[in-house]
């Protein structure tokens, strides 16, 4: 009886989920499927990652649209070896020239007043008044009256003398005589002393007062310097190992503390003026090399440059511009074009520069398509690394 109702109640727990095998087999599927998703996206994911480890055609390469770049000003020239001059840098200083000054000096002895509104950096025009001078209350009386004194007394004698001479009545000798001293008291007798009016001999900038309102002056005394800023002098210095070589030097490239580029003294109408063996330093241990050039305004009285004096044509280096190049956390580089829109940065050392080249010691073959001008693009490209889809590019 007993073994019946166990039977029974066998049966019936059995009997109580018909679907139990239904379940089962359910569960048993949902798992296999899970874990055949996970192994399928695991094959998936290690595919994707294959490919990217594959397809490496766009690693180091810049991609910059053909019309961004011609828009953007960006050039690129063929690399070739070129002769390349031999260049001593040094530092120099921007003057005055000799020719480009003009010295306002006292017409006469006495108290000087400087014109109100006259100062050092004033602009002037040539013929303005720059200070006017008292002769009046000077010892001795103003040397100037006494002159225009003679001066009058001399014309009135040569004035009676002259229509007698005409009629014969006085000798050659009495009238010529007559004229050579009313020559002398014109020649002691100035105009501007009588004004007292001391004027610029030229248009420009006052760049010196030596003196200042009340003081005395002498006749010729030097009142005020003035600059016309059309001539200019560089002064190079250059240390005296070189001086073998300053008889090769006929021009030079500066670069100013304002600019980037830099500027050939021969483009503006430039020349050494001074040979190494006549000129004198004031620094021990160095020559002093001179041009004088034309100012086109861009250039300032008294700043301070970098000077690239060029020597003889030396031995075909290859060299691109200074443009070209782009510094990196210490590093030098420059662009390479590979075709219409990719481009490659490359490493390059080097070496000695003129001021518009520079040599490239290493890094860099003939023949290489190197950009120019607009590197600051390319670079720009290069960080945002952004690669178009579909495009690729093997080398």
């Amino acid at each position: 009886m007993r073994f019946l109702c166990a039977g029974t109640i066998t049966i019936y727990i059995t009997g109580c989920n018909p679907n139990a095998n239904d379940e089962l087999s359910h569960h048993h599927n949902h798992d296999h499927d899970k874990t055949h998703r996970h192994e399928q996206h695991d094959a998936d994911h290690k595919h994707d990652h294959d490919g990217e480890e594959k397809d490496d055609s766009h690693k180091g390469v810049i991609v910059l649209e053909p019309e961004t770049a011609e828009l953007m000003g960006v050039k690129t020239s063929i690399v070739k070896a070129e002769p390349f001059n031999e260049v001593i840098k040094v530092a120099g200083v921007i003057t005055d020239a000799p020719s480009g000054t003009g010295i306002v000096s006292a017409p006469v002895s006495g108290i000087i007043s400087i014109v109100p509104g006259i100062t050092q950096g004033s602009s002037v025009n040539a013929g303005s008044a720059i200070a006017t001078v008292n002769a009046d209350k000077v010892a001795g009386g103003n040397a100037n009256l006494a002159a225009k004194a003679a001066l009058d007394a001399a014309r009135r004698e040569l004035d009676r003398l002259k229509p007698l001479y005409d009629d014969r009545l006085v000798t050659a000798s009495d009238y010529n005589a007559a004229v050579r001293a009313y020559d002398e008291a014109r020649a002691n007798y100035s105009s501007a002393a009588a004004s007292g009016r001391a004027t610029a001999p030229c248009s420009g900038i006052i760049t010196t007062l030596n003196v200042s309102s009340g003081s005395f002056v002498n006749a010729g005394d030097p009142i005020a310097t003035i600059s016309s800023n059309k001539k200019l002098t560089l002064r190079a210095d250059v240390p005296q190992r070189y001086y073998a070589s300053l008889t090769d030097i006929d021009d030079a490239r500066i670069r100013l503390p304002y600019g980037k580029e830099a500027v050939a003294i021969s483009s503006l109408g430039g020349k050494r003026v001074a040979p190494a063996a006549s000129a004198s330093s004031d620094v021990p241990g160095y020559v002093p090399v001179y041009f004088t050039f034309d100012n086109d305004g861009s250039l300032v009285r008294g700043a301070g440059v970098e000077v690239y004096l060029l020597g003889r044509s030396g031995a075909p280096v290859i060299s691109v511009p200074v443009g070209a190049l782009s510094e990196q956390q210490g590093r030098m580089f420059v662009f390479v074009r590979l075709d219409e829109d990719c481009y490659r940065k490359t490493p390059v050392m080097t070496g000695r520069t003129d001021g518009f080249k520079t040599e490239i010691v290493s890094g860099l073959n003939e023949g290489e398509d190197v950009v120019v001008e607009g590197a600051v693009t390319v670079r720009l490209a290069e960080s945002s690394g952004n690669v178009p889809e579909g495009h690729t590019h093997n080398h």
